[in-house]
């Protein structure tokens, strides 16, 4: 279980905009473009935009930037003021702010509940006292992860801010409704005044690398595809190639060839092959050009592809032809 964590350089804001249904599209392109703006500002590391889904009905947006310093400084600048003066007419209502000095994030595809507590000076000691009683009973859930409590920020957010990580949503939801935790709510009714984002993060454990100590956010939805485009069609054709000699008919063929597919791309072909071909693509690093980091991966992307697809054409016309 993780304790109370001290500042660290890096800062995050997790922002929630809840769009009026009919203008999902213009919000998302306009919200590209901010994001687009944030990394022209200095400090920062990096944007995700995450659309609504069965736990979290907002759209999330997460700037990180390498100070609390820089942080402000973009939200507060005159180009992201101008920017939501634009987009008005897409939100049904104010947006949420949570903010982050630190912390660390998770190699592993978890599920983040966010939750903020105004705590008064006087009740900190109280406070922290009963988040480790809660950690401590959430612990006992399948599927927890870790918790992190941290700081008010001076000059951003006066609320303490705690993170909750469970390895899938049903156990989050499992504790989140479970009697154990509406137990200890109510030991602490002074700090019910609280609110709670869940997170959900698809493909962690298929992008996890080293980043010596800099957090960059997952990759785009886009990227996403591409990387796993990249190592799917080697695996799927090798696969076909392996089991082609045991003469299975086609229903038990794709049967098995599926199962093993999904293993081997989780456990051999994303980790050793895809995220080491394209790490710099996958997660450049902040201070690199967006276009030249883009036409890079894409170089590599097509490299690959066409040394795959040749090699796949001798092998099946020219070694070996199937029947």
């Amino acid at each position: 279980m993780d304790t109370e964590k001290p500042e660290s350089g890096a800062a995050t804001v997790i922002i929630g905009h809840k769009v009026f249904p009919g203008l999902e599209r213009e919000y998302e392109a306009w919200q590209e473009g901010v994001n687009a703006a944030a990394a022209g500002y200095p400090g920062h590391l990096g944007a995700e935009i995450s659309p609504p889904t069965a736990l979290q009905p907002d759209w999330v947006v997460v700037y990180r930037f390498d100070s609390v310093a820089h942080l402000q400084a973009w939200l507060n600048s005159a180009t992201r003021q101008n920017l939501l003066d634009l987009a008005r007419e897409y939100f049904d209502g104010p947006a949420t702010q949570q903010y982050i000095s630190g912390g660390t994030q998770p190699a592993d595809p978890l599920v983040t509940v966010v939750v903020t507590h105004r705590v008064h000076p006087s009740s900190v000691d109280d406070f922290l006292d009963w988040q480790r009683r809660m950690s401590l009973e959430e612990s006992r859930f399948e599927g927890f992860r870790g918790t992190e409590v941290f700081r008010p920020i001076e000059g951003l957010q006066d609320e303490w801010t705690t993170l909750y990580r469970f390895d899938n949503a049903a156990h989050l939801d499992a504790w989140l409704t479970s009697d154990r935790r509406q137990e200890v709510l109510a030991e602490g009714r002074r700090f019910s005044d609280f609110k709670l984002r869940t997170i959900d993060n698809s493909f962690g454990s298929w992008f996890a690398f080293e980043e010596n100590g800099r957090e960059v956010p997952p990759p785009s939805e886009t990227k996403t595809a591409v990387a796993v485009w990249v190592g799917l069609y080697p695996t799927v054709v090798l696969l076909t190639l392996a089991l082609h000699p045991l003469g299975m008919p086609l229903w038990l063929g794709l049967l098995v060839g599926n199962l093993l597919s999904s293993f081997i791309m989780s456990f051999v072909t994303m980790p050793y092959y895809v995220n080491k071909l394209l790490r710099r693509w996958l997660r450049p690093d902040p201070d690199e050009a967006r276009g030249r980091t883009n036409m890079i991966g894409l170089g590599i992307v097509a490299a690959a592809m066409v040394l795959w697809a040749a090699f796949f054409y001798v092998i099946t016309t020219q070694i070996w032809t199937l029947p």
